[in-house]
C-alpha cells in the first residue's frame, strides 16, 4: 500500500546532545563518561574518532532547525547535556543554560516543537568515578539536575523525557561488557537498571512539583523513551523457549512499561531474579518513589526485533544465570552494515501489544532509522547520495505504523533517527543514518540526500490533502 500519513500525526526527527553538539570543552562544559573513555583509549573508537566532535550542532543549531522546517518536519527531539547545564557543585552553569535557551528560541521562531530529553548515556565523569548508577548518591544528583532543568526551561519546553533507552547502559556497560568499564556482571546490571528506574521516578516527581508550582507550561507532559524490541522465538517453542521470551520481555520491555503506566515493576520478573540471586537491593521507601514513575506518554525506539530461544548453558562465562540465547530466524533480512535484522512488522506488533496491555498509554515512534557504511558508494554525478535503501526502510516501517494506528494503536507520531548524520558512540561515523549528509572534510557542511527530498514530499502530500 502507498504511505498516507494519518491526520493529526506529527512527523519529526530525533537527535541527542552528546552525539551532535561537539564543543566539548566550551563554556565550562564538564568532562563526560565518553570524553574520559576517549581520552583513555581512543583506539576503541572507529577511526579513532572520540566523543569530542558531534556534528557541530553547537555552532550550527540555527541552520539545522531551519533545515528541519524546510523539510516540513514539525518537531524534533534532542537532549540537554548534564555536563553542559550543571557544574561540579550541582549548580546551574549559566553559559550552558544560555545555549539551550537559544535552541529553544530558535525552535519556537521556526514553528518547530521541541521535545527535550534529559539523559542520553552521557553521565558527567566525576559522578561516574563515584560509581555511576551503582551509587544512590548519583540517583539523587540526577534528581537535582532534573529539578534545575524543569525550573530553568519549563516555560519554553512542552514535552520532556527523563531517559533515552534506559536499558542500554545496564546492558552495554555491565551485562555484556562492550562499553567501558567492560564489566560482565549480571547482578550489577540489574542494580544499575533498578537505580535508573528510581532516578526516572524522582525526575517525574520533580516535574510534577515544578508544574504545580507554576514553573512549567500548563500543558507540559513528561515521558520515557526506550528501545522496546518485541521478543520472538521459534515457530514451535518449547516451555524453555517461552520462558526465555518471558524474561527477555520482562527485563527489556515490561519493566519500563509497568513503571510508566502503574508505577510498579513486574513482580514475576522480580520473583525470578530473587530466586536466581540477581534481585537488586531495594530500600525502605523505594516503593513510594517508584509510584511516582507514571508518565503522560511514551517514546518507542525501534530498529530490530529481539529473537530468543532457551539458553544452551544455564550460566554465562562469569557464572551468572542466563535467560536466553539469540535465535536466528531462517527468513530474516539483515542490515549487513549494522548487523541488525530488518523486520518492519515488529513496529506493528508492539503497537498491538500496547493496545491490548496498556491501552491508556499514548506513544510515538521516537527513533527508527537505517545506518549504512561507506555511503559515498551511492553518490551520483551531481554529488547527491542516492539512498533508496533508506527510503525503502522508512516507507516499510511507516506502512506498519499506519496499520497499527488504523487498528486502534494509540500512536500519535513518528521521529526518524537521525535527521543529520551524527557521531554514534564507539562506532563514531562508521554508519550514517541521516536524511542529510555531514561532510567531515568541509567544516561539517550539510548536504541533502535523496531521502530528504522523499520525506519532504511525503509530508507535503499529507498537508495538501488536509487543506
Amino acid at each position: 500500500m502507498q504511505v498516507r500519513l494519518p491526520k493529526n500525526f506529527f512527523m519529526g526527527a530525533a537527535m541527542s546532545g552528546p552525539q551532535t553538539e561537539g564543543a566539548y570543552k566550551k563554556d565550562h562544559r564538564l568532562e563526560s563518561f565518553w570524553d574520559h573513555w576517549s581520552d583513555l583509549s581512543i583506539s576503541d573508537f572507529y577511526n579513532k574518532v572520540g566523543s569530542y566532535v558531534g556534528n557541530n550542532f553547537y555552532e550550527k543549531y540555527e541552520e539545522d532547525i531551519k533545515l528541519l522546517k524546510s523539510l516540513h518536519l514539525d518537531s524534533f527531539r534532542t537532549s540537554i547535556q548534564w555536563t553542559r547545564l550543571m557544574d561540579q557543585n550541582q549548580k546551574l552553569n549559566p553559559e550552558g543554560a544560555t545555549f539551550y535557551h537559544k535552541v529553544c528560541a530558535c525552535a519556537r521562531d521556526n514553528g518547530i516543537e521541541l521535545f527535550m530529553n534529559l539523559y542520553h548515556f552521557d553521565m558527567p565523569y566525576y559522578l561516574f568515578a563515584r560509581g555511576g548508577w551503582m551509587n544512590r548518591e548519583v540517583v539523587e544528583a540526577y534528581a537535582v539536575y532534573a529539578r534545575t532543568a524543569f525550573r530553568t526551561f519549563g516555560k519554553e519546553i512542552r514535552y520532556w523525557f527523563t531517559f533515552n533507552e534506559p536499558i542500554v547502559e545496564p546492558d552495554q556497560e555491565y551485562r555484556h561488557g562492550v562499553w567501558y568499564p567492560f564489566i560482565k556482571d549480571a547482578k550489577m546490571g540489574m542494580q544499575v537498571q533498578y537505580h535508573i528506574s528510581l532516578a526516572h521516578s524522582l525526575a517525574v516527581r520533580e516535574f510534577y512539583k515544578a508544574k504545580k508550582e507554576g514553573y512549567m507550561l500548563p500543558d507540559a507532559q513528561i515521558g520515557l523513551i526506550n528501545a522496546f524490541a518485541p521478543p520472538y522465538t521459534k515457530e514451535n517453542p518449547s516451555p524453555a523457549d517461552l520462558e526465555a521470551v518471558r524474561m527477555t520481555d520482562g527485563i527489556h520491555n515490561r519493566w519500563w512499561l509497568d513503571l510508566v503506566t502503574s508505577g510498579t515493576l513486574p513482580q514475576d520478573v522480580l520473583d525470578t531474579l530473587e530466586k536466581l540471586g540477581l534481585a537488586p537491593e531495594m530500600r525502605p521507601g523505594d516503593e513510594e518513589i517508584l509510584k511516582c514513575g507514571k508518565t503522560d506518554w511514551l517514546g518507542f525506539n525501534y530498529y530490530q526485533p529481539n529473537r530468543v530461544q532457551a539458553p544452551a548453558a544455564k550460566t554465562d562465562e562469569a557464572g551468572y544465570p542466563k535467560f536466553a540465547d539469540p535465535y536466528i530466524w531462517p527468513e530474516r533480512k539483515m542490515n549487513v552494515y549494522r548487523g541488525w535484522e530488518i523486520y518492519p512488522k515488529g513496529i506493528y506488533d508492539f503497537g498491538m501489544k500496547m493496545k491490548r496491555e496498556y491501552p491508556d498509554m499514548k506513544f510515538f515512534i521516537s527513533e527508527n532509522g537505517m545506518g549504512v557504511e561507506h555511503e559515498d558508494r551511492f553518490r551520483d554525478e551531481s554529488g547527491q547520495i542516492q539512498d533508496d535503501y533508506r527510503i525503502e526502510f522508512v516507507e516499510d516501517h511507516l506502512k506498519w505504523v499506519i496499520k497499527a494506528v488504523e487498528e486502534g494503536a494509540n500512536c500519535v507520531g513518528y521521529h526518524y533517527w537521525g535527521l543529520i548524520d551524527n557521531w554514534s558512540w564507539a562506532n563514531a561515523f562508521k554508519n550514517r543514518y541521516g536524511f542529510v549528509e555531514v561532510d567531515l572534510m568541509d567544516n561539517y557542511s550539510r548536504k541533502l540526500k535523496k531521502s530528504a527530498h522523499w520525506i519532504k514530499n511525503l509530508i507535503e502530500q499529507r498537508d495538501k490533502e488536509d487543506m
